[in-house]
């Protein structure tokens, strides 16, 4: 599934990736004179590095025109490639399948880059040097193996330096999918380390040509085989010629025939050891930064299950201390987790119907991931009870015997809490001190008998900071047993407030955080101008139900047209001589106030926060304002 803009650029590379390879193979089988081990070696570096591999093919490798491999292969930097392709043809090979089954695994990150290293060096010099040039070079098995280990480590040493900080970097960066073999991002992060890794392999494999310590291009004409006991053709003859001229230790005898086989090994060098060792030491220091300096920023001790493919918001502080705990509670939601999609014609806040069973009223309610339409082009992937946002209104009366009964379809865990309500200890909610959490899948009652009346709400006490970010609360209504202790009004209305996260199409819990700081704001699951319009006469009374449901803001509410009475706080009825007037009341996480406000005059008169910002959506204003805002339109 694309998720991100990078996902569609990734399918067209791999789909160009895939071409390029396809023409590759096709022409080395069919019009490139050289050994089967080099044009393995070219297709598989074009799987991995896509149209570049493509173009280090055509320029360096590809015969133009019939008979000229030898002479258009024979400059030095040309070399150089053929002998880089071969060695990042066998190390990156064995780097990519151990890459893939260390996070299958779910090793830690420098363990998965230390087994990376083994993968791809034994790989390169056990597999693709030692074996599958055997019968190139001639000599044992074990010789072979003898012979390419110095270069082999050299040159491998120089590609992990260049693959593993990029790997690092890209796979534990915002979006951590790029850890999972299952996603494209994952195999785009390995193109670009395969692609960072053979450049700075590629200067050493020039040196190491020159000097006639390793194979570079090599020419393998169909008849040579078939006149190996003859004397050789003219081609051979010409290729002969060049692989002893006396130019020969700067092209590292990489440039022959099939016949130059009989020499095996004997490759005459003029590099001397000094020169050998300082060279193995500058590859052994390139490799010891490449995979080490990486902990000084990143977490290296995280594995991929840890942090199963999570995308950060933008600006997150992500340091080598930051916990996978943490960086999974401020990830976006995953889209894949998405059950159902409601336009915005869909409300929350609906009431919750309920059946009794030997006198209890019996709810249910069922968290799961949604797809949640805020305004006419906007939508959140939100955690909700029952498919709404906010929650289904649960509206019962003093000295209920209630039930409700919660199973969990969300990815994680969850409980419930009742905010502010009298009830048994173990029916309080909060995960792992009064009952274990509700993991995806599993059920659990909460039965108590409403003691109290007024107005609360209802939300998870396990991950609250994230899950009641993205939309896990409710409104609890409690009508009073005496219903003359009930402050009456004309109408009554319900204001649940809320802040979001919506960045490139995914959704974040906002909080009061670097990189989670809200973009969208809703009054009941809706942003202005998508709120409700508040109908109503001249002379009637409106109560509303202000609920802080949001997490970590205070929203200073404010009313149009003249002040408010407010008459209860925090679900308790203040008494006649406590209630005041006012027009704007502060109203902060977890806290409830009702007022009661008359319109005075027709016209349209406002309900919003009175912070600007909470009036925009996405920092722009849409007629006339946005966010926390909701007319009352007295006729």
């Amino acid at each position: 599934m694309f998720i991100q803009p990078i996902d569609y650029f990734l399918a067209v590379w791999f789909a160009l990736a895939a071409a390029s390879t396809l023409y590759v193979g096709f022409d080395q089988y069919r019009n490139n004179p050289e050994p089967l081990v080099m044009k393995w070696g070219f297709i598989l570096v074009t799987l991995y590095m896509g149209p570049l591999g493509l173009l280090l093919y055509v320029l360096a490798d590809k015969e133009p025109r019939p008979g000229e491999h030898e002479d258009f292969t024979r400059p030095l930097w040309k070399q150089g490639v053929g002998s880089t392709i071969h060695c990042v043809a066998g190390d990156a090979t064995g780097i990519i399948l151990a890459a893939v089954i260390t996070a299958t695994l779910g090793l830690p990150m420098w363990l998965d880059l230390i087994v990376e290293y083994l993968a791809g060096f034994a790989f390169g010099l056990f597999i693709f040097q030692s074996l599958f040039m055997k019968s190139m070079m001639g000599g044992t098995y074990w010789e072979n193996v003898r012979k390419s280990f110095l270069p082999e480590f050299i040159s491998m040493n120089f590609m992990m330096a260049g693959m593993a900080p990029v790997m690092s970097f890209l796979m534990m960066g915002r979006d951590m999918r790029a850890m999972e073999p299952t996603e494209l991002l994952f195999w785009g992060v390995m193109s670009i380390g395969v692609i960072a890794g053979f450049t700075l392999a590629y200067p050493s494999n020039v040196w190491l040509v020159a000097r006639g310590l390793k194979h570079g291009l090599m020419t393998q004409r169909p008849q040579a085989a078939e006149m190996s006991s003859r004397e050789p053709t003219a081609q051979q003859q010409h290729a002969t010629h060049h692989a002893r001229a006396g130019d020969d230790r700067r092209q590292g005898h990489a440039n022959t025939s099939h016949k130059s086989k009989r020499n095996g090994h004997q490759m005459e060098t003029d590099a001397t050891t000094p020169q050998i060792a300082a060279l193995g030491m500058v590859s052994v220091l390139a490799l010891a930064i490449g995979m080490a300096a990486p902990a000084n920023w990143l977490n290296l001790t995280l594995s991929a299950r840890d942090v199963g493919g999570a995308i950060m918001p933008e600006g997150m502080i992500m340091g080598r201390d930051t916990p996978a705990e943490a960086m999974r509670d401020m990830a976006a939601t995953d889209p894949h987790r998405v059950t159902a999609s409601y336009g915005l014609a869909a409300k929350g806040d609906q009431e919750l119907p309920f059946r009794l069973e030997n006198g209890v009223k019996v709810f249910d309610l069922r968290p799961s991931v949604v797809r949640w339409q805020i305004l006419p082009n906007v939508a959140v992937d939100a955690y909700a009870y029952n498919g709404q946002i906010p929650g289904p209104r649960i509206h019962i009366r003093q000295g209920d015997k209630v039930r409700i009964d919660v199973t969990n379809d969300l990815p994680e865990e969850t409980t419930v809490h009742w905010h502010g309500m009298i009830l048994p200890n173990r029916m309080d909610g909060p995960a792992e001190i009064t009952q274990p959490p509700i993991e995806p899948g599993q059920s659990y009652s909460y039965e108590f008998t409403a003691t109290q009346h007024g107005t609360y709400f209802y939300h998870p006490h396990a991950k609250p900071d994230r899950t009641q970010a993205l939309g896990l609360y409710g409104a609890l209504i409690i009508d009073p047993a005496n219903p003359a202790d009930e402050i009456q009004a004309d109408h009554d209305y319900v204001i649940e407030l809320q802040e979001w996260l919506v960045r490139d199409g995914l959704t974040y819990p906002s909080m009061p955080m670097e990189g989670g700081m809200p973009n969208f704001f809703t009054i009941n699951g809706k942003a202005y101008p998508a709120t409700d319009a508040i109908p109503m006469k001249v002379g009637e009374t409106l109560k509303v139900r202000f609920i802080g449901t949001n997490n970590g803001f205070v929203h200073p509410m404010h009313i149009h047209g003249g002040p408010f009475e407010v008459v209860a706080r925090d679900g308790e009825t203040l008494p006649p001589s406590a209630r005041f007037l006012a027009d704007t009341i502060n109203v902060g996480p977890g806290q409830r106030y009702d007022v009661v406000w008359k319109a005075r005059r027709p016209g349209k008169w406002l309900i919003h926060c009175h912070i600007p910002h909470h009036t925009t959506n996405n920092n722009v204003e849409e007629k006339g304002g946005g966010g926390l805002m909701v007319v009352i339109d007295v006729g």
